[in-house]
C-alpha cells in the first residue's frame, strides 16, 4: 500500500473514516426504523452538497457524461443497500460489531478493482481470506451467547449484506470521482440513496415521516458526522488513493465504533467477539496490504496490462481508472 506521495488525501480519508465511526452510535440512539434513518441521513445532506456542487460546476464547464451519471445512480442504490442493512444490524449485533462486520469491504473492494479496473491483488490475499471468514464467524457470536445485540446471527447476515453494497458503492465512488467532479457525483449518490430508501420504506410500511424531536436530533448528528463530514471527505479523497489504501484507512471506522459503542452505549462484546473482530480486521489488512517493494502500484503508475494493450499510449494511467 503506497500513499506516501499523497498524504493530504490519506489524512482526509482517515478523518472521514473516524467521523463515520460515530454514526452507528447516533443511529442506535435515534431508535427509528432503517428506512427512516436512511432517508433522513441522505436527504438532510442534499441541500448542503448541492450548494457545493454548484461551485464545483462553475470550475468544470464540461457536462458530465451519461455514463458517469448512470454510474453515480448505481452507486447511490448500492449505498442505500449498505445503510439500510447496516442500520438494521445495529440493534441486532451492536453498533461496534455491526460496523466491524460491514468492513468486510476491505476484502471485497480490491476484488472489484481487480475485476473491473485491472488493479493487482497481492498473492497473500487468498491466504488471508480464510482468516477473514473465521473472524466474521467469531464476531457474529457463533461460539458464545449474549454479546451486544438481541439477534447476533441475523445481525451478522444483515451486516454482510451491507458490506456487499458498501463495497460496490466504494468502488463506483472512486470511478465516478475520477471524472473530475466528485461533489456532483456525491450529490447524485445521496439523492438516489434517499429515493431508494424511501421506496423500500413505503413497500415495507415502516417509513416514519415524523420520527420525533429526539430521533431527529440524532439523525441530524448522523448527517453532520456521516454524510457532510465523513463521507464527503471519503468522496473527495478516495479517487486519489489506490483501492487497498482507501480500504485500509476505512478500518479506522470499526475501531472507532467499537470504542464509542462501549463508552456511550455500554455495549461490551464478548471475548470471542473481540478476538474475531481483531482477527478479521488484521487478516483483511494483511491480505490487501501492498509492500513498498512492489513497483507499479501507486496511483500514478501505468498498469502493465494497459502498456501491453496500448503500446503507443505514453500517458501514465492511474489504477482503477
Amino acid at each position: 500500500m503506497q500513499i506516501r506521495h499523497r498524504p493530504p488525501y490519506a489524512i482526509g480519508m482517515g478523518t472521514g473514516a473516524v467521523c463515520v465511526s460515530a454514526t452507528a452510535v447516533f443511529l442506535a440512539l435515534a431508535g427509528t426504523t432503517a428506512p427512516t434513518a436512511s432517508v433522513y441521513r441522505c436527504a438532510l445532506a442534499v441541500p448542503v452538497v448541492a450548494i457545493a456542487a454548484l461551485f464545483e460546476r462553475r470550475r468544470h464547464t464540461s457536462r458530465q457524461r451519461p455514463a458517469d451519471i448512470a454510474r453515480s445512480v448505481l452507486a447511490g442504490i448500492l449505498f442505500a443497500v449498505d445503510v439500510l442493512y447496516w442500520t438494521a444490524a445495529i440493534p441486532e449485533v451492536g453498533a461496534g460489531l455491526s460496523t466491524v462486520l460491514v468492513n468486510a469491504q476491505i476484502v471485497l473492494v480490491p476484488v472489484l478493482a481487480r475485476i473491473f479496473g485491472g488493479e493487482r491483488i497481492p498473492d497473500r490475499f487468498l491466504l488471508m481470506l480464510p482468516l477473514v471468514l473465521a473472524g466474521v464467524a467469531l464476531t457474529g457470536g457463533v461460539l458464545e451467547s449474549g454479546g451486544t445485540g438481541d439477534a447476533p446471527v441475523r445481525g451478522t447476515v444483515h451486516a454482510l449484506l451491507a458490506a456487499l453494497g458498501y463495497s460496490g458503492f466504494l468502488y463506483l465512488l472512486r470511478r465516478g470521482g475520477s471524472a473530475g467532479r466528485p461533489i456532483g457525483t456525491y450529490l447524485v449518490v445521496l439523492t438516489t440513496a434517499a429515493i431508494t430508501s424511501a421506496i423500500v420504506g413505503l413497500l415495507q410500511h415502516d417509513l416514519v415521516l415524523a420520527p420525533g424531536r429526539s430521533a431527529m436530533f440524532w439523525l441530524v448528528l448522523v448527517t453532520v458526522c456521516g454524510q457532510l463530514s465523513g463521507w464527503f471527505l471519503v468522496a473527495l479523497c478516495s479517487p486519489h488513493l489506490p483501492a487497498d489504501a482507501g480500504a485500509a484507512l476505512l478500518l479506522l471506522t470499526p475501531v472507532g465504533a467499537l470504542i464509542l459503542g462501549a463508552v456511550i452505549l455500554g455495549q461490551r462484546p464478548g471475548a470471542w467477539q473481540i478476538g474475531g473482530s481483531v482477527l478479521m480486521l488484521a487478516a483483511a489488512y494483511a491480505g490487501t496490504r501492498r509492500g513498498a517493494a512492489e513497483p507499479g502500484l501507486t496511483p500514478d503508475s501505468p498498469r502493465p496490462d494497459a502498456r501491453e494493450s496500448r503500446p503507443d499510449d505514453r500517458t501514465p494511467r492511474r489504477s482503477a481508472r
